[in-house]
């Protein structure tokens, strides 16, 4: 059986009934006591990111999940819809499962997609996806005055953002979908 001192980052690992794929992790060997291996686990369920400490002397449950490129082809009201672009073959992941990262998908996009035997139990945003600007504000006269000045914009898939006051509709814009935050504008 394996124990917390084969954890590696990347693994994901069975514990408490549910997967979870390790961030982080460190080996301690205090004076005293027995090591311990502190690790950062977050959730292929819901993303939720927990800190965890496994005794060296436990022992653990790892999970076979291989990561496919799909690409986001539409959604309804409950699943999300994935196609691997070689073998057209589909997935479905539930909208509960995607949770938050749900509002960075666009038609087209290419993800990652964790696959637990055949089961699709995670999807995986690259982190910074280019959108195009569907709406935002024309800048004002002296807005510049402040400094670092940003308004509302509305994307093409419908992602609301906060922009510099210079980018335009039609503009393409880097978004970092870690933060949410306007990274830099594209060149055409």
């Amino acid at each position: 059986m394996p124990s917390p001192n084969d954890i590696k980052r990347g693994t994901v690992i069975n514990h408490e009934g549910q997967l979870w794929v390790v961030v982080s992790f460190q080996r301690v060997s205090p004076g005293k006591g027995g090591s311990f291996v502190r690790t950062k686990l977050k959730s292929l369920a819901n993303g939720k990111v927990v800190d965890n400490n496994f005794k060296a002397a436990e022992t653990l449950t790892f999970e076979d999940v291989s990561y496919k490129k799909m690409q986001f082809i539409f959604g309804d009201e409950h699943t999300l819809t994935f196609m691997d672009g070689q073998s057209f073959e589909q997935v479905s992941i539930g909208i509960d499962v995607i949770g938050e990262d749900e509002k960075y998908l666009k038609e087209g996009l290419d993800v990652t997609v964790v696959m637990h035997g055949e089961t699709a139990i995670a999807m995986e945003l690259p982190g910074k996806i280019v959108y195009e600007i569907a709406q935002s504000d024309p800048a004002v006269k002296g807005d510049t005055a402040s400094g670092n000045v940003q308004k509302d914009a509305t994307a093409d898939n419908g992602l609301k953002l906060r922009v510099p006051i210079f980018i335009k509709e039609g503009d393409k814009v880097n978004i970092n979908t870690e933060t949410g935050e306007y990274v830099e504008r594209v060149s055409k």
